[in-house]
């Protein structure tokens, strides 16, 4: 392997055109990853045509690059303003952002910038080392029944997560699961509560929801402070964590890998619930609990260990098997066919040249994520001196354009608003904005892959819990909402 890697290492800084590739790869995929409502996969649908001119392993490898970068752009503003710029940052903000209102910005930029480093290098080391055997058991092992479940275990965790009482909890997760079935039924292709508009038919749109959800409703919380005089500037930090607080949460590290590698092998799952997955398991151990969602350093190193942690595994189902792990990966694809060239076991012969200018490629990617996100870092941190009046309308024409460039819909702005004010209101009532986000994100990936799963099992529910791996993690999901639900019953008898 080491032999592989410095010879496809040498490859790679070896053309200088290479070099500049790699270079736009990373500052684009960071630029572009803290945008909200751009993003990462903007850059690579913008680039897609023009890879058709380069080398095979440049174009490729241009893609990875923006993958491991674009993943840790989107903290920064999650952390600093509370507008994720992907839904993969989305739990980086539950506790980023309290950290920011609590004058500690550095101390959570500086985790994120870390934390994004060591979860990608490790994913890309072990990516290096064990793609074609983990991609064979990922394949065998795991199917729809399987991702249903690890869905369902997900809900159980987050309706655990943000809200003033455990009720309130569940709520938040069913509310975010009523609003992800707008749209066509995913089996019977069936219109539902779309309200008479076409364009609703694709249901509603994440970036739109989550952007309201989180920035315009805290734009609504901070004006209503403002009014009555209790509104609090976030203080600029400096101030970043020390090796031995972030040794501290090295368990939380070690199991946030875990779980986004494992999150990342999964076509069709990747970064996002790796996030989401990663918090909620953090929460879970922890034993303060009522921390998570009001400043817990450890929730930011969670879900960015996690989501970093995924990118690598995401390109073992593609380089080993040919199945994508999401739409970036979707996108490389089509850069293999644009050059005659099909991902899988086959391109391990084929081309291993290309395979190993990509693996060396991630890893260095993830490298510069440390020295670029430390040096950018401090420069990024003052924009916390722009005065609330300046800075609420320049997010919210930020945001309004990160919901309309999507689709070019107007009706996603529209969207984002009334999010905006329904997450105003469900905060003022003490209820989950993550648990309501979370319902809408893996609402659709649940029941698309419920509804598989029952066809491929002919609709035999023992069948369907026959396998091991879902039945673990369905028992897994309802012993983390008895748990929560005797923890609530408990302290109301008490009190």
């Amino acid at each position: 392997m080491v032999d592989n890697f410095l010879a496809g290492s040498a490859a790679l800084f070896g053309d200088p055109f290479t070099i500049g590739i790699f270079i736009f790869g990373v500052i684009g995929g960071m630029l572009f990853g803290a945008i909200p409502g751009v993003s990462m996969l903007t850059l690579a649908a913008i680039l897609l045509p023009f890879t058709a001119s380069l080398e095979p392993a440049q174009g490729v490898m241009l893609f990875a690059v923006i993958y491991c970068t674009g993943t840790y752009g989107g903290a920064i503003t999650a952390i600093l303003f509370n507008i994720p710029g992907a839904p993969e940052n989305a739990p980086t903000a539950f506790d980023g952002y309290p950290m920011t209102l609590k004058g500690q910005s550095g101390k959570a930029v500086g985790a994120a910038v870390l934390c994004s480093a060591i979860g990608g290098i490790t994913s890309a080391i072990v990516m290096m080392a064990a793609t074609e055997p983990l991609a064979n058991w990922a394949i065998s092992n795991i199917g729809p029944p399987e991702i249903f479940a690890l869905v369902f275990f997900g809900l159980a965790v987050a309706s655990s997560v943000g809200g003033r009482t455990m009720w309130k909890g569940w709520m938040s997760v069913l509310l975010g699961l009523l609003i992800a079935t707008i749209g066509q039924d995913p089996v019977g292709g069936i219109n539902r509560y779309n309200f008479g508009y076409s364009d609703l038919a694709a249901g509603i749109a994440f970036v739109p929801a989550i952007l309201g959800f989180f920035a315009v409703s805290e734009i609504f919380v901070q004006a209503e402070k403002k009014a009555i005089g209790m509104y609090q500037a976030p203080k600029l930090s400096l101030d970043f964590p020390t090796i031995l607080e972030l040794w501290t949460h090295k368990i939380a590290v070690v199991r946030s890998i875990l779980v986004g590698f494992f999150c990342g092998i999964l076509p069709g799952i990747g970064a996002t619930l790796a996030a989401f997955m990663g918090y909620g398991e953090a929460v879970r151990w922890s034993k303060n609990k009522e921390s998570f969602g009001k400043g817990n350093l450890e929730g930011v190193i969670s879900s960015e260990t996690a989501n970093n942690a995924a990118t690598g595994a995401a390109m073992i189902p593609l380089l080993a098997l040919g199945l994508p792990g999401g739409a970036l990966t979707a996108m490389m694809v089509a850069v293999f066919q644009m050059h005659d060239l099909e991902p899988g076991p086959l391109v391990f012969y084929n081309s291993p040249e290309l395979i190993w200018i990509v693996f060396a490629a991630m890893f260095y990617a993830n490298v510069s994520i440390l020295f670029i996100g430390l040096l950018e870092t401090k420069t990024i941190l003052h924009l916390l001196k722009i005065p609330f009046q300046f800075l609420a309308p320049m997010i919210l024409l930020l945001a309004s354009i990160g919901s309309y460039i999507g689709r070019g819909l107007v009706l996603d702005v529209m969207v984002m608003f009334i999010s905006g004010i329904i997450g105003f209101l469900l905060r003022r009532s003490g209820y989950s904005i993550p648990g309501i986000v979370l319902g809408i994100i893996l609402g659709k990936i649940g029941e698309q892959n419920f509804a598989q799963g029952m066809q491929m099992v002919h609709y035999d529910v023992l069948e369907y819990l026959s396998r091991p791996i879902c039945l673990l993690l369905i028992i897994a999901g309802f012993l983390t909402l008895f748990t929560g639900l005797y923890k609530a019953l408990s302290y109301s008898f008490k009190s």
